[in-house]
């Protein structure tokens, strides 16, 4: 079954080939009056993306991505996190409605990082 798209926003595509990585991380939330929903990537993922999207580096030092969570894909961008050195991946309500997912779940994500500004 193909992945539904999540959102319309448009994007740079992502690097043609299998994903960047696949992990496993535990969804939380952050303490503030919106309830914005993260994943933390795990170091070495932190480290790939570091490295693959040091060319499509954004504002914030983010790098814009392709997440997929079960059978719901949507762009987006990674943000670094000083307090883990690593990046954190929001997900958003629209994903965790349609993947049922609640704070403290264990979410497997498939990550993509997106070519440079100027490719495609």
């Amino acid at each position: 079954m193909r992945p539904r798209s999540v959102g319309a926003r448009p994007y740079r595509a992502p690097v043609p080939g299998p994903p960047t990585a696949s992990f496993t991380a535990a969804l939380w939330v952050h303490d503030g009056p919106a309830g914005w929903h993260f994943l933390t990537l795990p170091p070495e993922v932190a480290d790939e993306v570091r490295e693959r999207g040091a060319a499509a580096r954004a504002g914030f030092g983010s790098v814009r991505v392709h997440a997929t969570v079960g059978s719901t894909s949507w762009q987006t961008s990674v943000f670094p996190d000083a307090r883990s050195g690593s990046y954190l991946l929001p997900v958003r309500k629209s994903v965790r409605a349609a993947e049922r997912l609640a704070a403290g779940d264990h979410v497997r994500v498939e990550l993509t990082v997106a070519g440079p500004a100027g490719a495609g």
